[in-house]
């Protein structure tokens, strides 16, 4: 199934020429380059670096283009992987916690979102590794667990990265929310929740690359939230408009 063909009438807001200081019309061109490398097996650090001196990329454009752009064939491994949210009804659903929680919080803080050649959104790592639940937090979790609700999904188990910061109080204010959604399932923070993730038996809900790849089948539940939500700065570099 389509992973586009969601409804809703989302706005995507992103300006014609620049966003966040960057030229989208050479992060285009610098796209379809990274795109040519890896197309031909060149390594995808090495093309990163050649595509990012070549344009003279800021930091944040080429983190756009280390998160969307990919080989065509690897992209289009991972887009037949992909699922939706309503189609899981009555089905258990494992959610890497942290992934999508950032994910949907940059969305409603208007931080930068990649449409990626995969089919998934991802954000640009901005706040990923000095995170902190804030006041935006509950938002996020409300939608999350509205969406999931609404799907009819479950039971459903979040996993967190147990040392990022206060990763137990945001595991029992999730628990709390799931619950009043009526959700049924498990939040824990863990160790490593990407073990977890791998070795549960059903479908798994991230945006991780290397999950995606061990993956059988994903959903991605942030990025059907941020296609729902009215403005988002959602920049899309694929030729083919995922």
């Amino acid at each position: 199934m389509n992973p586009l063909e969601m409804g809703g009438s989302a706005t995507f807001t992103v300006p014609r020429k620049r966003l966040n200081g960057m030229d989208l019309a050479q992060l285009l061109h610098a796209a379809q380059d990274l795109r040519f490398l890896l197309g031909r097996g060149y390594p995808q650090l090495a093309s990163l670096t050649l595509v990012g001196n070549r344009y003279n990329l800021t930091y944040d454009a080429r983190q756009l283009l280390h998160r969307g752009v990919f080989d065509p064939v690897l992209a289009a491994r991972r887009r037949s992987k992909l699922c939706l949210v309503r189609d899981l009804t009555g089905q258990p659903l494992a959610l890497d916690g942290h992934n999508a929680l950032i994910t949907v919080e940059c969305g409603l803080s208007g931080l930068p979102l990649i449409a990626a050649d995969d089919g998934f959104i991802r954000d640009i790592g901005q706040i990923s590794h000095r995170y902190k639940p804030s006041a935006i937090t509950a938002r996020a979790l409300i939608l999350i667990s509205r969406f999931l609700a609404d799907g009819d999904v479950g039971p459903v188990m979040v996993w967190y990265d147990a040392p990022m910061s206060r990763s137990g109080e945001l595991a029992k204010h999730t628990r709390q929310i799931l619950q009043e959604y009526g959700l049924l399932g498990e939040v824990e923070a863990v160790l490593q929740p990407e073990n977890k993730l791998m070795a549960f038996q059903g479908v798994i809900g991230t945006s991780d690359t290397q999950l995606i790849d061990q993956a059988t089948a994903v959903v991605d539940v942030a990025g059907e939230i941020i296609r729902r939500l009215p403005r988002v700065n959602l920049i899309t570099l694929g030729e083919n408009g995922f």
